[in-house]
């Protein structure tokens, strides 16, 4: 019994030796940062700007790959059947947490396939019209949406995503009935809403300042419950007629299930150190965004909590795209 204790006591310990001996010499090749967007959206924009950062900080070259599809399932898949070795990351959005709600027959388990790594930044959303839409207001939209239930379309980077989940809470506070156009990420959903073929919709702040700011996109409201300092004069939704409204969008990293936690904590800290430089927090601010970091442990509860949290305003919306 005593050899067998020692045998598995040698084992223990030279599994751990070893991976901290992979963590000493990581990274040794490219990392891949798999976006499961189209490119042009905000998801893309994070990803491209901390991913430049992170390539200096670790010195080895970051290579983001847009893998758009399937609501996005197809490049968050791809992550979760990845080689467990830090090699492969995935950026993830509040569309990661509510997919499991909308979609019964993904084929991943968001919680227990991936190993989350930390959060990169959160921002509000803004909702938005082209300048020569005749919806000018949120008391607007709310009043042509209750004159025409079901004919309001409204523009979403995909279903579930940061652009999609607010309209849904506003149409669920106010009882409308809107319809949502989905696209594969928000650069397609943001060429629509500038040619006005949709006259309204939620963008990132970090994907439509620039147009709000060279007036080719008009303003309507701030979803967070304070204003934003990019667009002090633009009232929050509470403010514009539906009080109480809230909502933030959030960015993070996660990598496959299974990573050697000694990478994950060097990731981690990388990223900390990332989001903390002068230059992330003053490209961020400018848009509107805020670096925000975590822990693993601290970002896996964070996943857990919105996982339950926008699961239920999913099933409560009979949000589906199975």
């Amino acid at each position: 019994m005593k050899k067998i204790i020692t045998l598995a006591l040698v084992s223990l310990l030279a599994l751990v030796l070893q991976a901290r001996s992979h963590a000493q010499v990581y990274p040794e090749r490219p990392i891949r940062l798999v976006v499961p967007f189209a490119p042009g959206g905000t998801n893309d924009i994070v990803a491209r700007i901390s991913g430049a950062k992170l390539a200096e900080n670790l010195g080895q070259t970051v290579l983001v790959e847009n893998r758009a599809g399937a609501n996005a399932v197809i490049g968050t898949e791809a992550v979760a059947r990845a080689e467990p070795d830090g090699y492969t990351l995935l950026m993830v959005n509040i569309n990661f947490a509510i997919n499991p709600a909308m979609n019964g027959k993904l084929p991943y388990n968001a919680l227990r396939d991936f190993s989350p790594i930390s959060m990169l930044a959160v921002s509000p959303v803004i909702l938005v019209a082209a300048p020569s839409s005749p919806i000018s207001s949120v008391k607007q939209l709310i009043a042509y949406a209750r004159e025409n239930p079901g004919k309001l379309n409204y523009a979403t980077s995909s279903a579930g995503s940061n652009t999609h989940v607010p309209m849904e809470l506003l149409a669920a506070m106010t009882k409308l009935d809107m319809a949502p156009i989905h696209y594969k990420g928000g650069g397609p959903a943001l060429i629509d809403l500038l040619a006005a073929r949709i006259p309204v919709g939620f963008g990132t702040m970090l994907s439509v300042l620039p147009y709000i700011k060279a007036n080719k996109l008009r303003a309507l409201a701030v979803s967070t419950s304070t204003r934003s300092a990019a667009l002090p004069n633009v009232p929050t939704v509470a403010e514009a007629g539906v009080p109480r409204y809230d909502y933030a969008g959030w960015w993070g990293i996660v990598a496959p299930a299974k990573t050697p936690q000694a990478i994950v904590d060097r990731l981690s800290v990388a990223f900390k150190e990332v989001q903390h430089q002068p230059f992330m927090r003053d490209r961020l601010s400018g848009e509107g965004a805020e670096p925000r970091t975590s822990t693993p442990d601290e970002f896996a509860r964070f996943l857990a909590d919105e996982t339950g949290k926008w699961g239920k305003v999913a099933r409560s919306a009979n949000l589906r795209t199975d």
